[in-house]
């Protein structure tokens, strides 16, 4: 155990080494001077990226492989924090770039990475530190969809009566049909008669014909051996060689099944060690009560009495008691004169008209500014100081600590005293202001009888609210209701449902290896799957599954997947749900029609849902189809269904969001040209466009595909051939198409006839590829969206162009 440990607390401390480095690279004494060089910048902004998921790829493992209880603690928040701010260095890339894909061949070259060593981990800590609550939340769904699930009777058939026309159509082929059968037996009896007089034949041949068929036997036989022969030879050379596997080895080995044990042996030990310093936990802190407590307390009320003494014996009155919103005693127990207190405690009480004065003033002399000095500049991080409070948590308990003796990795108990000292002082110091200032009190009483005065009680006025009027609360339609109720009710509507088994990584895909260069040619290339799957769980699956991230990274509320149908849209949504733990609320047009008519019944559904989504988040929330609620004109065959019901109250509710509420509205759609763009972008905030698969991706699909539903790839399957011809079309038709040829008999004869690339052509050949128009079509839809005009803006150089000009009119400006 100490052996395992130690090569994840080296993992560790490297991971704080490098990001030691990246703070003081980030964090200068002096502030850096804008970059004007654009290529500059993002070569800088690239690389920090690269190296801060090097650091949390290290740190995801070390949590999830650690088994000291208190260092899980410190690596969660520097994992947390470098979690946020890799969030926040993508944003800022897509801000400066103005794309949601970024492209890192020569910064992975120059830093001699793979592919694989930049792509985005998910923490397991999202699953298993929640597994006895999603556990219970998934038994409660099943039961509620059991309890609910109806057995759908056959509808009966409804007899009707025929026109003409479909009277003799029906007769027409009914005859057609007898005619044909009559012919294929009439032809049958003729291949039968022919294939007699062949065999009368044969039954004639002399000796000579016996010897001809003879040796074709062997001619053939022969062959079909050396055949055999030659190709078992080309296998074991390659063996010999090292290019293909032994077909034992194709099994998991030893080594691998036994890692695996010792990963989920450690997991087991997690939750004892954490169940131990839970208990010591609580048992040293009620030992601290007890026995230091009324030390404390005692202290803390002579330091207070001496603290009235002194200001009276300088002031010649007793001073006012601090408020608790200011801190309280901590202030008198700061090493302070009391008159230093007084003016401290009055400062205090002024800083709010300063603080009124100088946004007057801030406002007047804005135009007067002086001009900022042009260039790219680094936007503030809310995460660098919580990561330089964990480094130096890091570097002055654990850095160097001798751990020779806790072989079995346990907690401390005097790094739990140490800090459940704090939290008791810090509860006794609430008690003692109490009992001080009803003391106070007593005290002033007593001297203002002495002098005969009246008594001055400590009547400060409470601070009103900065606005006079009080924000409406929005009321809740379902106060009345248990939450287990709304939630049922959501299961019965299928407003709620069970997100399906898929995972992320089952969104196959290669790394685009020509990005950077295209874009350097001024060729702006088409995303990859992979970039795909790095984007979702950048903007969507990091923030939903750590509630840190969420509440300091820039906040998403909506995102929106356009792409042709068959790219996988649907799985990515239930892949997130299943990443993340979250529940899977469906709002799509088709889903709500006929649910909860008229406007009340559309506010109670909006507010049963998201009630439910933010008491119980992580949610997502699925918009399929977005573009119907967004129409440009409502087709007839869809007005009854009154797919835009929900546009207007959506985009309300969707304010209410705040970072606190880990919800995340998810929109698909596959026609994003049906829809007015304006309103669409108002709502989705991200626009994702997933592309058709590209060679690379298609390649490894067909191999991961075909081995998935039963089929075996072998040399006589010319997968890049394969991954050639089937340009255009999407994961769904391969899909569909595999299916179609791998069926149970075909599986069986797999043995004897392996998978050729000419099985797949004739049911590509059946499907409607999509065409490079319609990708053309949606690319140009994009660049219609505002970040996608950006993007234009900027590759023809006008963006450039508006900058200078903007400075000119500021100059003008504060000329006036």
């Amino acid at each position: 155990m100490l052996l395992c440990s130690s090569t994840y607390n080296k993992q560790w401390a490297n991971a704080q080494v490098e990001l030691s480095s990246l703070l003081t690279q980030e964090s200068p004494a002096e502030p850096p001077r804008p970059e004007k060089d654009r290529v500059v910048f993002f070569q800088r902004l690239n690389t920090l990226y690269v190296r801060y998921i090097q650091i949390f790829r290290h740190l995801e493992e070390a949590y999830d492989q650690v088994v000291h209880p208190q260092k899980r603690r410190i690596i969660r928040q520097v994992l947390d924090g470098v979690m946020g701010r890799v969030v926040e260095l993508k944003n800022e890339m897509v801000e400066k770039e103005f794309s949601e894909y970024h492209y890192m061949d020569d910064v992975i070259q120059d830093l001699n990475l793979t592919p694989g060593d930049i792509e985005i981990p998910i923490p397991r800590y999202f699953i298993s530190e929640r597994s006895k609550l999603l556990q219970e939340r998934k038994t409660m769904l099943t039961n509620i969809l059991n309890m609910i699930e109806v057995i759908e009777k056959p509808k009966p058939v409804l007899s009707r009566d025929l026109n003409l026309e479909e009277a003799i159509k029906i007769i027409r082929v009914a005859e057609r049909a007898r005619q044909g059968r009559l012919r294929a037996t009439f032809m049958r009896e003729i291949q039968r008669d022919k294939e007699r007089q062949r065999r009368a034949k044969d039954r004639e041949l002399g000796a000579a014909g016996i010897d001809s068929a003879v040796v074709r036997i062997q001619k053939v036989w022969k062959g079909y051996m050396q055949r055999k022969k030659t190709k078992k030879a080309r296998d074991e050379e390659l063996i010999f060689l090292g290019m293909v596997m032994e077909p034992g080895h194709e099994q998991p080995c030893l080594a691998s099944t036994t890692a695996q044990t010792n990963e989920d042996r450690r997991r087991i030990k997690q939750e004892e060690h954490e169940e131990d310093y839970q208990k010591s936990t609580v048992a040293i802190t009620n030992q601290l009560r007890e026995v230091e407590g009324p030390d404390i307390r005692e202290t803390m009320k002579d330091q207070i009495r001496q603290w009235f003494i002194e200001c009276h014996d300088a002031t010649g009155s007793f001073p006012d008691y601090p408020d608790e919103e200011d801190g309280g005693s901590t202030l008198v127990f700061a090493e302070k004169t009391p008159q230093q207190l007084m003016e401290e405690i009055a400062a205090k009480e002024e800083d709010t008209t300063k603080k009124l004065k100088e946004k007057d003033k801030k406002d007047k002399g804005k135009g007067g500014e002086e001009e900022e000095e042009a260039g790219l500049k680094m936007l503030p991080s809310g995460f660098l100081a919580d990561l330089e409070v964990a480094h130096k948590n890091f570097a002055g308990v654990w850095q160097n600590r001798n751990e020779s003796k806790n072989f079995s990795q346990r907690h401390e108990a005097e790094l739990i005293k140490e800090e459940r000292r704090k939290e008791v002082e810090a509860e006794i110091r609430v008690q003692v202001d109490e009992l001080m200032r009803q003391e106070l009190a007593n005290w002033r009483l007593a001297v203002d009888k002495d002098k005969g005065g009246k008594a001055k009680g400590n009547t400060k006025k409470k601070k009103g609210s900065k606005s006079g009027k009080r924000k409406k609360k929005d009321k809740d339609l379902t106060a009345d209701r248990t939450l287990e109720s709304l939630y049922r009710e959501l299961v019965e509507q299928h407003l709620l449902k069970q997100a399906d088994n898929v995972r992320l990584q089952d969104y196959l895909g290669d790394y685009s290896y020509l990005g950077t260069t295209l874009r350097q040619t001024d060729i702006e290339p088409m995303p990859s799957l992979s970039d795909v799957r790095q984007v979702l769980t950048l903007f969507a699956v990091l923030p939903l599954g750590s509630q840190a991230v969420h509440e300091k990274a820039p906040l998403i509320k909506a995102i929106l997947l356009a792409g042709p149908s068959g790219v996988g849209k649907k799985m990515l949504v239930h892949a997130i749900c299943q990443e993340t733990g979250a529940n899977l609320f469906d709002l799509s047009p088709l889903n709500t029609a006929g649910k909860y008519p008229g406007k009340s019944g559309l506010a109670m559904m909006l507010h049963m849902v998201f009630k439910v989504a933010k008491l119980m988040q992580p949610s997502v929330i699925w918009i399929r189809d977005a573009e119907k609620m967004f129409y440009k004109k409502v087709p007839k065959e869809e007005k009854e269904l009154d797919p835009k019901r929900l546009k207007k109250d959506l985009s309300k509710v969707l304010k209410l969001i705040k970072g606190e509420d880990r919800v995340l509205v998810v929109g698909t759609t596959k026609d994003p040209l049906s829809a007015d763009i304006k309103s669409l972008c108002k709502v989705y905030s991200k626009i994702i466009l997933i592309p058709r698969p590209d060679y690379a991706s298609r390649y490894v699909m067909w191999k991961q595909l075909i081995r998935k539903n039963g089929g075996k790839v072998t040399r006589a399957l010319d997968l890049s051939s394969l991954a050639k011809i089937s340009d255009g079309y999407t994961q769904g038709h391969m899909v569909q198409v595999i299916h179609s040829i791998l069926t149970e008999r075909r599986i069986l004869q797999l043995a004897n006839r392996p998978l050729t690339a000419a099985e797949f052509v004739a049911p590509l050949a059946k499907i409607d590829p999509v065409f490079q128009d319609e990708e053309e079509a949606l690319k140009n839809w994009y660049a219609k969206t505002p970040l996608g005009k950006k993007r234009v803006k900027a590759a023809t150089g006008k963006e450039e162009e508006e900058v200078p000009a903007k400075a000119k009119d500021a100059k003008k400006k504060g000329k006036k």
